[in-house]
């Protein structure tokens, strides 16, 4: 039998054969072969190897490749140079194919010995645990110290062993590490309630290999501080039915911590001792961190009060112990005799006064829309409002247009009225509006001897054209009569003016500067008629 071992690795001797396998040799991997020379051909030559004996079989194992009928040694356990460096294996070859014919010549087999020479390796630092877990409390000062990680240099020389954190989050720079003992130390102050747990990736190297390294997992557990007061569980909505019954429960009440306590949770429940007695509900701490509001009262109303306070103290069962304060708001219900609620005050007040959230919508809708056609309104009465239409260009004939009411009768002098006269008279000669023109002398009129042969009708039409072409004097707000009543007539005359034959006290005053020629006129005129009908 001959045996083959990796290449590099075969010392060949007569009675036995040695293997050199390097301490680093990873588990499960090939670390040499070996063969049995058979001069059989065929089935014959089939093999099959085993170790039968050796210190070295927990360490190895053997397997046949039957294409090459060669055995493979392959390592089972991690090898150490520092605490075994040589095992033996006897290994056994034998054929797996028996001609009957041949039986008697006996079995055809073959033991050889194997020594296993472990090669010394420079290996990385190695820690004395697998991993570690560190507690701290939430409340540790920074500096505070929360354990020590320990490596070797597992070869000979005995290197000195450096220690640092990989910081691969920035939790791990909450943490501090002595690079030469490895004790960790906060960084940081913790609170528990916001992160209960931390996890760190500790390397070790060899200060003169530093390339050699190894990691470890260290676990940091934040350990709780009682430092927060309980609180209710939630916001409760507590409603007592008017037609409630003493000592009947209205709501039972649960509270949370955000503490966390070893042996659970407990908490204790009762009324703020620094108010009055309640004389209308009282509290029962029911001891398994829950209590239950009762009444202490027959029937409530809600026209005489609606709503009710009730302050309770929580506390907690942590060392020191914890309390805080909460006021249950309580409100008065009307109910059905089942317990079933069916309206309230403030629902009660909206139904009785009519009003939903539509109506009030739609009237606020009408009082937008009324005011809009109130802007609208006063918006068109102004835009109708015709301007004064005061254009030179307006050529309507004897249209002449005022923009005020005058002085009344007596005002002669504010207004410029020319153009009311004869138009040719007008256009002869224009005055200023603010000046008074100067009279001109009065024609005087022929004497009263010569009256009697002056034809009235024709008096009467020469005085109507000096009054129209005499452009200096004013026009006064008075009616100027003339009255002629044509040839005499045999029924006589109907004129006013028969009254100058008894001397009339007719005033003609409103005539202006015409009035004492007219009343001579009227008196000659009388006394003509007179003459005539005699």
């Amino acid at each position: 039998m001959s045996t083959t071992i990796l290449p590099g690795s075969l010392r060949v001797c007569k009675e036995h054969y040695q293997l050199y396998v390097p301490e680093s040799a990873q588990v499960g991997s090939a670390v040499g072969k070996i063969k049995a020379n058979d001069a059989d051909t065929g089935s014959n030559a089939d093999m099959k190897y085993t170790i039968i004996n050796g210190d070295g079989s927990g360490v190895f194992s053997i397997s046949t490749d039957k294409e090459t009928r060669e055995g493979i040694i392959s390592l089972k356990k991690p090898l150490n140079y520092e605490k075994k460096k040589s095992y033996t294996l006897n290994i056994e070859g034998a054929n797996t194919h028996l001609d009957f014919r041949f039986s008697h010549l006996g079995p055809f087999k073959d033991v050889t010995m194997l020594k296993i020479i472990v090669g010394d390796v420079d290996e990385p630092p190695l820690f004395t645990l697998p991993s570690y877990v560190m507690d701290v409390y939430e409340n540790a000062k920074i500096g505070t110290v929360l354990g020590t990680v320990t490596a070797q240099d597992p070869d000979s020389t005995g290197n000195a062993v450096r220690y640092f954190i990989d910081h691969n989050t920035e939790e791990d720079r909450y943490f501090t590490i002595d690079a030469n003992t490895g004790t960790i130390k906060t960084a940081k102050v913790f609170d528990r309630e916001e992160t209960p747990w931390y996890n760190l990736t500790v390397t070790a190297s060899e200060a003169e290999s530093p390339g050699l390294q190894s990691h470890i997992l260290v676990g940091i557990r934040i350990l709780d501080v009682n430092d927060n007061p309980p609180e209710l569980a939630e916001d409760y909505d507590v409603v007592v039915c008017e037609n409630a019954k003493p000592n009947q429960v209205i709501q039972t009440i649960t509270a949370t911590d955000k503490d966390d306590f070893i042996d659970g949770q407990t908490f204790h429940f009762s009324l703020d001792d620094s108010f009055p007695l309640n004389p209308n509900f009282t509290l029962k701490d029911n001891e398994d961190n829950t209590a239950s509001i009762l009444t202490r009262r027959r029937r409530f109303s809600r026209t005489t009060q609606d709503v009710y306070y009730v302050p309770i103290v929580v506390s907690d069962g942590g060392v020191p112990s914890l309390s805080s304060s909460a006021t249950l708001v309580i409100r008065v219900c009307a109910c059905e005799r089942d317990g079933r609620v069916r309206t309230c005050h403030a629902e009660a007040f909206l139904s009785s006064a009519g009003l939903s959230t539509g109506a009030l919508i739609a009237i606020l809708l009408c009082v937008i829309l009324l005011l809009v056609i109130v802007v609208l309104f006063i918006t068109l009465r102004r835009s109708k409002k015709e301007p004064l239409i005061i254009s030179e260009e307006d050529v309507r004939e004897n249209v002449v247009t005022y923009d005020d009411e005058g002085g009344g009768e007596e005002d002669t002098e504010a207004f410029d009225i020319s153009a009311l006269r004869n138009p040719s008279a007008a256009e002869e000669l224009k005055y200023r509006r603010d000046v008074r023109p100067e009279v001109k002398p009065a024609t005087k009129h022929p004497a009263s001897s010569s009256l009697d042969r002056i034809d009235v009708h024709q008096f009467i039409k020469q005085r109507l054209a000096e009054a129209d072409l005499d452009p200096s004097v004013p026009p006064y707000d008075s009616l100027q009569t003339y009255a002629y009543e044509g040839q005499r007539s045999e029924a006589g005359s109907i004129s006013s003016l028969d009254s100058a034959t008894t001397h009339s006290d007719q005033d003609y005053n409103y005539l202006g500067d015409w009035g004492p020629e007219f009343k001579k006129l009227a008196e000659l005129y009388g006394e003509i008629e007179s003459e005539r009908t005699t």
